[in-house]
């Protein structure tokens, strides 16, 4: 059957899931992540769940489930990070205004990720937390980061289509905080001042903050610059 250009079941056809696939973590669209359940257990964060169908239950979580408890949760506040945990059978749909979603399976890996930019991991992954801090406090942006490892699933998230950088001991690479995705679980960038381009901006903030990534490794970056306000 032939369906007119703009008609319902030409709008319907053209926005209907696919079910061609069911893998575990899967995009429905780029900016869309469906996760088939059939009995685990996820960490989503809260607030992203846009539709599901069978029988999941959802739960408030600290942002790290064996984590760092009332503290860590006062840190973040006001960032919309805090994770739910998620189980159950049935499709699960999530987003995070729009970002684009990139899948990632971890086998004895670890990934350092903006903690903004966690969209979704299996509980099997294991994550810990660091505020990265300036001589100044903390970062307007980038405030913290999320390192996830071990064995699973995880899902980013990224304002527009990001670009991976590659560190070498000869090559390293300076980032904006406010720009900077994740990394490889084998660096520690430090934070590093630029006064002249401070002085110039005539500004404490921003581009005069930079993470400085050394050694052998990569970072991925966004062409965004995502600032993110802290209620009281």
């Amino acid at each position: 059957m032939i369906h007119e250009k703009h008609s319902i079941e030409a709008f319907l056809a053209s926005t209907a899931q696919d079910d061609s696939k069911r893998d575990f973590f899967q995009l429905e669209n780029p900016q869309l992540l469906e996760i088939n359940l059939s009995g685990q257990r996820v960490m989503l964060k809260r607030g992203t769940m846009v539709a599901y169908d069978g029988h999941i239950k959802f739960e408030r979580e600290g942002f790290l489930s064996q984590g760092l408890g009332n503290l860590f949760k006062k840190a973040i506040s006001g960032e919309g990070t805090s994770m739910m945990k998620a189980e159950g059978t049935g499709r699960l749909y999530v987003a995070d205004s729009a970002k684009y979603v990139h899948i990632i399976n971890l086998t004895n890996d670890t990934i350092n990720v903006n903690g903004n930019d966690v969209l979704a991991y299996e509980e099997s992954v294991r994550s810990d937390i660091q505020l990265l801090k300036s001589a100044g406090g903390m970062l307007g942006g980038g405030l913290f980061q999320v390192r996830l490892s071990g064995n699973g699933h995880i899902a980013l998230t990224t304002q527009g289509r990001p670009l991976t950088l590659r560190v070498t001991p000869t090559h390293p690479v300076c980032t904006d905080p406010n720009a900077t995705v994740a990394w490889s679980g084998n660096l520690s960038p430090r934070i590093k001042t630029d006064i002249s381009l401070k002085t110039l901006l005539g500004r404490g903030s921003g581009e005069s903050f930079q993470m400085l990534f050394e050694g052998d490794g990569w970072v991925m970056i966004q062409p965004y610059e995502e600032v993110y306000e802290i209620e009281e």
